[in-house]
């Protein structure tokens, strides 16, 4: 069965007008006010062959970067499409032959332990930051400007 997916496209660069006029011949798209992110909506019959038939109607049309799924898959996983270049390909098909693994699992396997690597520094540099305010401060007053600046605050955008 044939479905249309929504695909956020990322850009290297702003496109200029007539980047986007003659894109727009092959496809509708949808800017942002910068003209770095487009939305737009393909037809295919899964998710990983919408990203593709995407990228192949735009390269060379536009600074392509990334091309996403909008919405999470049943799994709950935005797909990613990216041209890492033929060089950076044929590493990570050697590295994933050397491990037995497929250069798509591969792939989302190293990235997942770099985000759980992320997300850990991140957690280490926090204790460390509250370890250091706790050494001048006592808990109350810790906990109390944390409130009150949690309460006040528009919560910042993760990274």
């Amino acid at each position: 069965m044939t479905r249309h997916y929504a695909i956020e496209i990322t850009l290297t660069r702003p496109a200029s007008p007539g980047e986007l006029r003659r894109a727009r011949q092959h496809v509708a798209l949808a800017e942002n006010a910068d003209r770095t992110r487009l939305m737009s909506v393909q037809r295919a019959k899964n998710p990983d062959g919408a990203l593709h038939r995407m990228r192949r109607r735009l390269d060379g049309q536009l600074p392509l970067d990334v091309l996403a799924t909008h919405y999470p898959d049943g799994s709950g996983h935005l797909l990613l499409n990216v041209d890492l270049g033929r060089t950076a390909t044929r590493a990570i098909r050697r590295e994933a032959r050397a491990h037995g693994q497929y250069p798509r699992e591969f792939l989302g396997r190293r990235l997942a332990e770099a985000v759980e690597r992320s997300q850990q520094d991140r957690r280490r540099r926090l204790t460390s930051h509250l370890e250091t305010l706790l050494h001048q401060h006592t808990r109350e007053e810790v906990l109390t400007c944390a409130a009150s600046l949690l309460s006040h605050r528009q919560p910042p955008a993760t990274p």
